[in-house]
């Protein structure tokens, strides 16, 4: 075979469709975001703002979080030693499961390297430890949960985006003393919309199912003390499983799930992905610790992130841009095409020195390409101002439909 003519093809190919990644060079300035450098490749540099990062609060940049990081980087050294069951569990790990617990209300916490390994081994490990679990996935779940549930080599149901009897009709159709897990997500990250979580409990309680709920785009944004959807609503402790991270609200690294602590006991015991994962470096664990515990007293940066996004969807709104508005904080513009929201993306960054990149296929389903903006505490009017300004000339510049009703 022709090993280079098949990825040459494979290559091709996202070209043809016009969905091939590009990452750009650009350096966060300690202090300064969403203030960044943009260094391109002649190596010359521009001043740019960032509108599609995850930290969504701000706190990668928090002086306590970074005080804390130095304090535990000066006294372990860089790494953690190995995985937490030879060499790597640390006081510091101990230190953020304790925070994490807390927050949710739960028993127990644990950490992994990425929210994305959290979901994917705790979904495909849960079959171990009940036999002949039935998982209920709804069919927008994220990559993670996906591939988690695809590998867990049992009877899977996938229902309809948040549709209640849709999921019914799916657990009334299988045996009642089969076991059976929900897995939902609180915030949908492509459209910023919030899954039922009330009613799904309510189903949960009535069939005998556990909950798995990823509050990865929740936590550290919603709830009195930041834990997330779940909390706002008051529905946290009939949540059997949360899965969030570390490295967006939080603005550090990593992801855990939070539980009752025979489910963390077990999953401890049983999850490769934890057992075989080299844990993560104390200083990222004590940012990451430090980080939860201030959240859980700031509301005035969520209330000041909720106000922002209310602002730029109000204004891109009264320009008739195509926005998706759930009430998140999440502002998607839909495009609908995949070259014209890889063009429009250049444009931004080239002409106005505005980056956000390009949401394609598969992230999103092909016809539903768009630019995902997430506003924060730390962008201020003029910035809002400059980018409205930068989406109504380019819309009119390229042509492109707009439409009173958002998408």
């Amino acid at each position: 075979m022709d090993y280079d003519a098949a990825l040459d093809v494979a290559l091709n190919r996202l070209h043809d469709e016009g969905r091939y990644r590009t990452f750009i060079d650009i350096e966060r300035r300690r202090g300064k975001f969403p203030h960044a450098t943009w260094v391109r490749p002649d190596g010359t540099e521009r001043d740019i703002t960032i509108w599609c990062g995850n930290d969504y609060l701000g706190m990668g940049q928090h002086p306590e979080v970074l005080a804390a990081m130095h304090e535990a980087l000066d006294t372990t050294g860089a790494g953690s030693g190995g995985t937490r069951n030879i060499s790597g569990t640390t006081v510091w790990h101990k230190r953020l499961e304790t925070e994490l617990a807390d927050l949710h209300r739960k028993e127990a916490a644990l950490v992994f390297s990425s929210a994305y390994v959290a979901n994917d081994t705790t979904l495909s490990t849960l079959r171990v430890i009940f036999p002949g679990l039935i998982i209920y996935s709804d069919e927008l779940n994220h990559n993670s949960m996906i591939e988690g549930i695809r590998r867990f080599q049992g009877p899977k149901r996938i229902f309809r985006h948040s549709d209640l009897a849709h999921l019914r009709e799916l657990l009334a159709a299988d045996d009642p003393a089969v076991p059976k897990l929900i897995a939902f997500e609180s915030i949908y990250s492509m459209d910023g919309d919030i899954g039922p979580i009330k009613e799904i409990c309510d189903l949960a309680e009535e069939f005998g199912a556990m909950t798995y709920l990823d509050e990865v785009h929740a936590v550290g944004m919603y709830g009195p003390r930041g834990a997330g959807v779940a909390e706002r609503d008051g529905q946290m402790h009939r949540i059997d499983m949360i899965n969030a991270t570390l490295g967006k609200a939080f603005g550090v690294f990593g992801g855990y799930i939070a539980a009752s602590a025979k489910m963390v006991d077990a999953l401890r015991s049983y999850a490769p992905g934890f057992i075989f994962t080299t844990s993560l470096p104390p200083a990222v664990a004590a940012g990451a610790a430090t980080s939860v515990r201030i959240l859980k007293t700031a509301q005035h940066l969520r209330d000041a992130q909720q106000m922002n996004a209310r602002i730029l969807k109000a204004r891109l709104k009264g320009l008739g841009l195509p926005i998706i508005d759930h009430g998140t904080h999440i502002v998607p513009v839909h495009v609908g095409n995949p070259v014209h929201c890889k063009m429009l993306s250049d444009m931004l960054l080239e002409q106005y020195g505005i980056y956000v990149q390009p949401i394609n296929f598969p992230t999103v389903p092909r016809g539903t390409e768009r630019l995902r903006f997430t506003p924060s505490p730390v962008h201020d009017a003029r910035q809002i101002d400059s980018l409205v300004k930068a989406m109504d000339a380019l819309w009119r510049q390229c042509a492109l439909n707009r439409a009173e009703a958002s998408a």
